[in-house]
């Protein structure tokens, strides 16, 4: 089992910047691929970046390309999410996710991972 904690969301005008954090315990870190999705009111739940658990390519939407960071401390057993340059259609709640990785891949699709955060909501005023 893995467990996951969020933190980090809030309240924000546009143009600016919220670093979201994601602790996991319960399994080896260094064994995860992980992921942040997030999902609007009446809209589906979407892969905003992701990362194998050899941290090497990283996904990002191309809507966030630029603008967000993912990041990995396998030490602190933690991924960052870096969002800069906020924008009112960023607003939704974030999720972290985790999957035992295999071979170093990342995930974009929902149901390829096992282990979910609780969320937290972002939300961006114009």
């Amino acid at each position: 089992q893995v467990q996951l904690v969020e933190t980090g969301g809030g309240l924000v005008q546009a143009g600016g910047s919220l670093r979201l954090s994601c602790v996991a315990s319960g399994r080896a870190f260094g064994t995860l691929a992980m992921a942040w999705f997030r999902q609007a009111p009446g809209k589906e739940r979407e892969c905003v970046s992701a990362v194998g658990w050899t941290g090497g390519t990283t996904y990002y939407a191309d809507s966030v390309k630029a603008r967000f960071t993912l990041s990995r401390d396998n030490a602190k057993n933690t991924v960052y999410l870096q969002m800069n340059s906020l924008k009112p259609e960023d607003t939704a709640v974030y999720y972290c996710a985790a999957v035992p990785g295999a071979g170093g891949y990342y995930y974009t699709r929902p149901n390829a991972y096992t282990y979910w955060g609780q969320g937290t909501q972002v939300t961006v005023s114009s």
